[in-house]
């Protein structure tokens, strides 16, 4: 396996999307080539890449509501972390495992060759499916840290700005319940 390059068992022709596009069109090219993210490219140079939990972001942080108002690239994280088609698989796995994040794109002189998945690499060799089954552990206890840091920020008592007993939220300093919160 030392020798196994990533060009060996990438996806060649992996999903697109130009960066003009707006979410709603990346949505129904999800659901219509039943993928999770798409790579958004301008020619055939990688700009960016967006996934179905980008656009579940948008919709709930966005002021705008409308899918159709906001472009792809508006969304897309700045930094993407690539990997050549020449680089060995231990070096993908590598990747994978220190960014946490399961999909590649393969990038030769700036231009989009394919995409490599975890799903691609357990295909080619399920033996490594322990090293694949940590990453995921070390993304659900990350997912786990979250939830808890989001639930100390939520208490049960009685609110210092009505009197009312419930959950209670921390804001400037003190607990205030739901509707003191929402009416800030």
């Amino acid at each position: 396996m030392e020798n196994v390059i990533v060009a060996d068992f990438m996806t060649r022709d992996p999903v697109t999307i130009s960066p003009e596009s707006n979410l709603f069109e990346c949505a129904k090219k999800m659901v219509k080539k039943k993928v999770s993210s798409l790579l958004i490219v301008n020619g055939k140079n990688l700009t960016g890449f967006i996934s179905q939990g980008d656009i579940l972001w948008a919709l709930t942080k966005k002021s705008v509501t409308n899918l159709k108002d906001v472009k792809a690239k508006d969304i897309s994280p700045k930094k993407i972390i690539t990997i050549k088609p020449d680089s060995l698989l231990s070096l993908a796995i590598e990747k994978m495992k220190k960014t946490k994040f399961e999909r590649l794109p393969v990038v030769k002189d700036n231009k989009l060759v394919g995409l490599i998945t975890a799903k691609d690499i357990l295909n080619f060799n399920p033996e490594i499916y322990p090293e694949m089954e940590e990453f995921a552990k070390i993304r659900q206890e990350s997912e786990k840290l979250k939830r808890i840091k989001e639930a100390e920020k939520r208490r049960e008592g009685v609110c210092e700005e009505c009197g009312n007993q419930g959950i209670l939220f921390k804001h400037n300093g003190m607990l205030i319940c739901e509707l003191c919160m929402n009416s800030i």
